[in-house]
């Protein structure tokens, strides 16, 4: 079984990373998880989402993945509970006592171990499988030696990471944020002071963050070596920023599927991962210990870019009617791609509004304008500036 894994911090961004290919998600809801700045589901949104999900033939895992303090364990026997009763695929833990829980309340739940948990030997995976775990969340720091062993000698299911931001910390075990902010990072409130600058003793500004994560040149080993599912960091990420990674990670597996992946589509999804990105992403401790080249020092720049300039809402043909995003205008070269189309290039040559006025330029996020595009677009295909040539099949 091979699992492409979405974040989905809403249910906009749920419905978008299914639309794009995602075989599962995994959010969380209003307590127990480690995003509590994310828009989080109610009990009410995730049975509705869990259904949804499962109309599609999709999956859901729902984060309880904490490190409980004694204050936190109330309602916790009870939301397990719910969570069953709703059918969710799984949760996703970290402290023990969620698994001691399940058990001693024979609570029908399948058990994924966190990321959290910094798993990287065959013994401890071992040991968390005979307490009921189904799948472990590697810690991001395993190296394709540490995956290999552990597939080898355990049989789990194995989920990695394969897309996002790094922690400095070991997989999430920081305690920076709550020293310098009070905000507990292993009880959901990260203040990322990693990517803060600071001064040393002469004055000098430095920083010490990695660079994010990015395992596109690896997907095909991975596959080779028994990772299951294939994890996506981001439930605070735009819309377009999942699309853009899924629909291009799930290219890229399908092609090792079907044995047609070349070297120069992978070259040409590197280029479009990258891109989407405010920061650089490198492939860190998969092939051996990262350098300083896989880390931010000094410089370091995260510059949001304007790529995504419309979503599309309806196609009759040739016409198409765009939410807007960011500006664009009369004239420009651009892309739309979406979850079943292949990408179109083409320049703009007409624009109206909703009541039919001609249009020459569009810099009102939210507005509705009509464009003639050169073939039929998927609802929900995106426009974006032209990055890149297309790649040609």
């Amino acid at each position: 079984m091979i699992e492409l894994l979405s974040p989905a911090g809403d249910r906009e961004r749920l419905e978008f990373a299914f639309l794009y290919g995602a075989d599962a998600v995994y959010l969380g809801g209003k307590s127990f998880g480690l995003r509590a700045n994310a828009t989080n589901f109610t009990n009410e949104e995730l049975k509705e989402s869990v259904d949804y999900a499962h109309s599609l033939g999709k999956k859901v895992y729902v984060t309880v993945n904490i490190v409980f303090h004694n204050e936190d364990l109330d309602g916790l026997e009870e939301y397990l509970s719910f969570l069953s009763e709703i059918k969710v695929d799984a949760v996703i833990v970290s402290d023990p006592i969620v698994i001691e829980t399940i058990k001693n309340c024979d609570i029908d739940l399948e058990i994924h171990l966190s990321t959290q948990a910094s798993t990287l030997n065959s013994r401890a995976a071992k040991f968390y499988k005979e307490q009921g775990v189904a799948r472990v969340v590697l810690a991001r720091e395993a190296s394709i030696a540490d995956i290999t062993r552990i597939k080898r000698e355990t049989g789990l299911d194995l989920e990695c990471f394969i897309q996002g931001a790094m922690c400095t910390s070991m997989s999430g075990r920081c305690v920076m944020s709550n020293y310098m902010t009070n905000r507990d990072s292993n009880r959901g409130g990260c203040a990322q002071v990693c990517r803060w600058s600071f001064k040393d003793d002469k004055d000098r500004e430095f920083e010490m963050m990695p660079k994010d994560l990015n395992m596109a040149t690896s997907i095909q080993s991975m596959m080779e070596i028994g990772v299951n599912s294939f994890k996506i960091e981001g439930r605070m990420r735009s819309i377009y920023y999942i699309a853009t990674v899924l629909h291009t990670y799930r290219k890229i597996i399908d092609k090792i599927r079907t044995n047609t992946l070349s070297d120069e589509y992978i070259k040409y999804a590197e280029n479009i991962i990258n891109r989407v990105a405010n920061r650089d992403s490198v492939s860190q401790f998969y092939n051996g210990l990262p350098t300083e080249k896989e880390q931010y020092w000094v410089g370091r720049k995260e510059e949001s870019n304007q790529d995504f300039l419309g979503l599309i809402k309806e196609c009759d043909g040739h016409a198409a009617l765009i939410e807007v995003r960011n500006y664009f205008k009369l004239g420009q070269t651009v892309q739309i791609f979406g979850p079943t189309m292949e990408t179109i290039e083409f320049v703009i040559e007409k624009m109206t509004d909703e009541e039919g006025n001609d249009v020459e330029i569009c810099n009102h996020p939210k507005d509705i304008v009509k464009i003639e595009v050169p073939s039929k677009c998927d609802v929900g295909s995106m426009m974006r500036t032209k990055m890149f040539d297309i790649f040609k099949e």
